[in-house]
């Protein structure tokens, strides 16, 4: 357990200016030939990694899971699924990874469990009114009955986010049925985290991962922790998903700045910079800034930056903000592109030749800004949305949820190709992948752009290199802006 430590890096932590890239295992590499990723593929491609010169790694949940929502609905936070892998490979890759110079972030879930947890397992079977209820956010429904859900709070992947549990004749009548919210797929029931075992027990988590070395971790909804007690309905005042907006009743609320307050003390207790980033959907820099001032967490993803459209005044406002926000309180800031919730860059900024070309620029300036940067895999091969996956191969509950009117994020998850004219691209020894690959993407396959001096990948390697020459160790690096015109940064 965590026997090579991380690599020393002198003069200044870490985590302010490096370059962290997003794994999503299930679509990075697999190794056994089941069309699903794995850590053994990931620990496999490590050099892709160091060639292409980030500095740590951040892994997509692995934990034991129904994989309702691609594992981000967690049954054990202590372990790893059989379909990715086991513990004796999650630990050789660490080993490896700081062997090889890099650090490993993991993705950490606490807004919601799977309802195969053994929690809400007990939850369902100790009824109203148990303990084992108040680790979750169960509720009576309105209406004479209790028929009608306790608001009108609506899940970020379409629908109701209230379920109800069937009545039970040894706890009561039919009108005693208890709902229970999910912000997310009904399979993923919302933590309480006003109980103090929920607050333990994550804190119990956090240091068995580290204790097996881990440098850090993702915090998934981060913002989403605290709800307001009183549980209003939003009555058309505030939008469910996107950047949340001041005031929601279950999003940012500054309860949860407590949370963190007790999880920074925990990772203080551990050497080597160890690190937290949130993933926080805020509108305002300043709110956002409250996340990681000095006694909270490390860093947040700048979700403004990554929104904003392809406009000079947009991003330029969205990148002011953020560092003046930041500075403020002696964070950096953290800049991300994409990921696995969102349209791929080149797709996202026009697609075509025209996207590509955006993505490229927009590249290069997110890696030349002070503060550190996320890339997701495939970035640097510049890959669009897979935009045409046949509604009986698509997986995200979103698009179930919604109908098909939301085609949700598969398009960005479709598995990775790394060398034309084999199986799946050398994604997988059978040619099995998850996902279907789209029939056009030998030229962008790492083999292909490996050895070509304009390609995308060819670009991010420069990149890369030239990033640690903008500011000097142990200086905390400035941005000044060139005036040319109006539409140009």
């Amino acid at each position: 357990m965590g026997a090579v430590p991380a690599p020393a890096r002198p003069h200044r932590q870490w985590w302010r200016d490096a370059v962290i890239y997003q794994v999503y295992p299930r679509s990075f590499a697999d190794s056994d030939g089941d069309g699903i990723g794995d850590l053994h593929g990931v620990l496999e491609r490590l050099g892709a990694l160091v060639e292409l010169g980030v500095d740590a790694v951040w892994l997509s949940p692995f934990y034991p899971s129904p994989q309702i929502d691609a594992g981000y609905d967690v049954e054990d936070h202590r372990g790893v699924d059989p379909l990715l892998g086991d513990l004796a490979t999650f630990d050789r890759l660490v080993g490896a990874a700081h062997e090889a110079g890099l650090r490993v972030i993991v993705d950490l879930v606490p807004n919601h469990t799977s309802d195969r947890h053994e929690w809400f397992r007990a939850a369902l079977a100790d009824g109203p009114g148990s303990e084992a209820r108040r680790r979750y956010l169960f509720r009576p429904g309105r209406g004479p009955d209790g028929s009608l859900p306790p608001n009108d709070w609506q899940s970020v992947f379409g629908g109701p986010a209230w379920t109800r549990v069937p009545a039970d004749p040894t706890h009561g009548d039919a009108a005693a049925a208890e709902w229970y919210l999910h912000l997310f797929a009904p399979q993923q029931p919302d933590l309480d985290w006003t109980d103090p075992v929920v607050r333990a027990e994550f804190e119990s988590i956090l240091r068995w991962w580290l204790d097996r070395g881990v440098d850090g971790f993702r915090i998934d909804v981060a913002h989403g922790l605290a709800k307001d007690p009183e549980m209003p309905d939003l009555a058309g005042r505030y939008e469910t998903a996107g950047l949340a907006q001041l005031g929601h009743p279950h999003w940012d609320r500054d309860e949860v700045h407590d949370v963190y307050r007790s999880w920074r003390r925990v990772i203080d207790d551990y050497p080597g910079d160890r690190v937290f980033v949130a993933e926080a959907y805020l509108a305002d820099p300043g709110r956002l800034a409250r996340y990681v001032r000095p006694d909270e967490l490390h860093t947040a993803f700048n979700f403004r930056f990554l929104m904003a459209p392809w406009n000079a005044a947009d991003l330029r406002r969205a990148i002011d903000d953020t560092l003046s926000s930041h500075g403020a309180v002696g964070a950096p800031a953290t800049w991300v592109l994409s990921n696995h919730d969102v349209v791929r860059t080149a797709t996202r900024y026009g697609g075509g030749p025209t996207g590509r070309r955006r993505a490229r620029a927009a590249a290069l300036m997110m890696l030349a800004l002070p503060g550190s940067a996320y890339l997701y895999q495939g970035e640097e091969l510049g890959l669009p949305e897979v935009l045409d996956l046949a509604d009986d191969v698509r997986q995200d509950p979103t698009f179930r949820r919604t109908g098909g009117a939301e085609p949700g994020r598969d398009g960005c998850r479709v598995p990775l190709p790394w060398r034309a004219g084999r199986p799946a691209y050398g994604f997988s020894p059978t040619g099995a992948t998850w996902l279907p690959q789209p029939p056009d993407w030998d030229p962008l396959c790492r083999d292909q752009q490996r050895d070509d001096p304009d390609s995308t990948l060819s670009l991010y390697r420069a990149a890369l290199r030239a990033r640690p020459r903008l500011g000097a160790p142990g200086v905390v690096p400035s941005l000044e802006w060139v005036e040319i015109a109006p539409e140009v940064l």
